[in-house]
């Protein structure tokens, strides 16, 4: 698909990730409607935007009904970037059962939500391009993640399930998978070193992956070094062993790291 002049959707748009997507579809002339909690810093980052015709849907994913009415405010969208995600990291039990309702929704529900309410308008126009934000975490289960893991798991099944669906008809389903990412995600936002070794890739890459995936009509495109990509696929073909690596050593410590720092975010 062609992006310029196109209107997309984007969720989650304020964060470090979000940007980099909006920076990357409005240097490519599309036309973006933000979306996420913070109106204030929605409007700042359209103002500093390239392009005209951007505009703001502040929306709260976790409430009932939100993704619902941000696809109706919306109108018509040539392209749905479902990158809103909430932290999913710590133990089971440390989840109350509105947090675990919560992250359940917007990571996982509210995608597939927002697919259903614009996959009508795009099949009746017989284009459209649908892109679910995915993580290596949905291929590789690690410690202290186990309802990350479960989102994560469950949106790419979702989203390889849709397109089989609808790239028949015309319309395009992509996921884009990151792995450890500098200055944004989930070991930015926690404050946790990466683990050594495995290397780290950028908000850069993934606003660029966005991009090709949609350009490209990909399935899925994942930002991360060969050496994360490489224990990702090892991970979907040995789960146990993958998962007896990963309980242990620098794996384990750096899980607690991650679990410890986004203990008090939402």
């Amino acid at each position: 698909m062609d992006l310029s002049g196109r209107t997309a959707l984007l969720t989650g748009a304020t964060g470090g990730l979000g940007r980099a997507m909006a920076e990357a579809l409005a240097a490519r002339g599309t036309k973006l409607i933000l979306s996420g909690r913070k109106a204030e810093a929605l409007e700042e980052m359209k103002a500093g935007l390239p392009g005209e015709g951007h505009s703001v849907l502040p929306a709260d994913l976790a409430e009932p009904g939100a993704a619902e009415k941000l696809a109706a405010e919306a109108g018509e969208v040539d392209v749905l970037i479902a990158n809103a995600g909430l932290p999913g990291t710590g133990r089971l039990t440390e989840f109350s059962a509105e947090k675990l309702t919560g992250t359940l929704r917007v990571n996982l529900e509210a995608p597939m939500l927002l697919a259903r309410a614009l996959e009508t308008q795009m099949l009746e126009r017989g284009a459209g391009h649908m892109v679910f934000i995915s993580s290596l975490s949905g291929k590789s289960a690690t410690p202290l993640s186990s309802v990350y893991n479960a989102t994560k798991f469950g949106l790419r099944g979702f989203a390889l399930g849709l397109r089989a669906d609808l790239a028949p008809r015309g319309i395009g389903v992509s996921l884009v998978s990151p792995g450890t990412i500098r200055e944004a995600g989930m070991y930015s936002d926690s404050g946790a070193p990466p683990i050594k070794g495995l290397g780290t890739g950028t908000p850069q890459q993934v606003g660029q992956a966005v991009v090709k995936a949609i350009e490209g009509d990909k399935v899925e495109v994942t930002v991360a070094p060969i050496q994360q990509r490489l224990l990702a696929h090892f991970a979907l073909a040995s789960p146990g062993i993958s998962v007896k690596v990963a309980s242990g050593g620098a794996g384990q410590k750096a899980a607690a790291a991650v679990a410890d720092g986004q203990s008090g975010k939402r």
